[in-house]
Parts: structure tokens; sequence; C-alpha cells
């Protein structure tokens, strides 16, 4: 299989800036590796001239750091779309919903996406599931993405890498295949 000849689209859901300001979304954060393993995606997507969007969440709560009047909305410098990358403003978990995202992959055409981003359990496991309900033969880089720690319905703490795995095991093989970078680039061969 390679992912050049399927015109493989890379989908770098919410790496903003918002979502280091980590005591609003739980306290501890896992993978902190995520983003650089983003980067390198993005860079090898763009020297093959392959198709990249990028994601961004535009919270409607005013205190989210994610809301399009804080600092916080911006794209991650380390995965900055450059000029001519489409950018896809979302305010749901799934970037599907609300966008013009299908239409845009369907004009590439591809019927495949990887998906790197934030979080594993939020936005990345939607986006994830509903490609999957689409058709589209979808990959989630499982280093390339993390999660929050989070608390259960009796309030109990529950971990970051739980609810990462937890995320993880529960897309793989029904929406998604899980992977990570290096199988990624293995695919990117020419």
């Amino acid at each position: 299989m390679s992912l050049i000849s399927e015109k493989a689209a890379l989908l770098l859901i919410d790496i903003q800036k918002g979502l280091d300001e980590v005591a609003f979304y739980g306290a501890g954060r896992n993978n902190p590796g995520a983003e650089q393993q983003a980067a390198a995606l993005l860079d090898r997507w763009r020297s093959l001239g392959l198709p990249i969007f990028h994601i961004r969440h535009s919270s409607q709560n005013p205190d989210s750091p994610l809301h399009a009047s804080k600092n916080g909305f911006s794209i991650k410098e380390v995965v900055k779309p450059l000029n001519g990358e489409p950018v896809i403003t979302k305010n749901v978990n799934s970037a599907f919903i609300g966008t013009n995202l299908l239409e845009l992959l369907k004009q590439v055409p591809t019927q495949t996406v990887v998906l790197a981003g934030l979080t594993t359990n939020h936005c990345v496991s939607s986006t994830a599931r509903m490609a999957g309900n689409l058709g589209l033969k979808t990959f989630v880089v499982s280093d390339a993405v993390a999660a929050f720690d989070n608390r259960d319905l009796n309030g109990k703490h529950l971990d970051a890498e739980l609810m990462h795995q937890t995320a993880l095991a529960s897309i793989q093989e029904e929406f998604a295949m899980v992977t990570d970078t290096d199988h990624i680039l293995s695919l990117l061969k020419t």
C-alpha cells in the first residue's frame, strides 16, 4: 500500500496554542512529543505535495482558550500552515460537521485520511469515527495525538495515558487503523 498513490490527506486537528493551557483541560497530559511527530508528518506531506488540511476548534465558550477572541485560537508554530494550505474552522468535535472538509477531500480526490492532533479522546476520535462511517480509509497516528487527564462519573481521577489508550482502543479496526509515525512514513516511500 502506498499513501502517495492514494493521495492520502493529512488532517492536523486542533494543534492550537490554547491547548498548552493544561489546567483548563484537566491538569495532566500524555505524549508531550505529539506535536513534533505531527510536524514530521507535515514535513513529509509537504515534500511530496500531498493534500494537507489544518483543522482548528473555535470554542463557543468565551472563557475557553480556544475561543476565536483568544491568543490560544492560533495554530501552534510547529505546524503553522503555509500560504495555500487550507485551514478549516469547526465548533464541534468532528471536523466533518458544519465544515466543507468532505467536499474538499472529494475534490482532491482521495478516500484516505491520516489524523494527528489533539485530543485523542475528543476531536481526533470524533473525526476518526465519522471518517470511518463516511467510508474513508482512516489512519490515526498514535504518537502524534495526545489526551488530558479526566474524571469518571464518580469523580475518580483518570490518567491522560489511560484516556489516550482507551480512545485508541475504541476506534482501532472498527473506525480506523491505529498506527505510529514511523509506519506512516514507511508508507510514503517514493
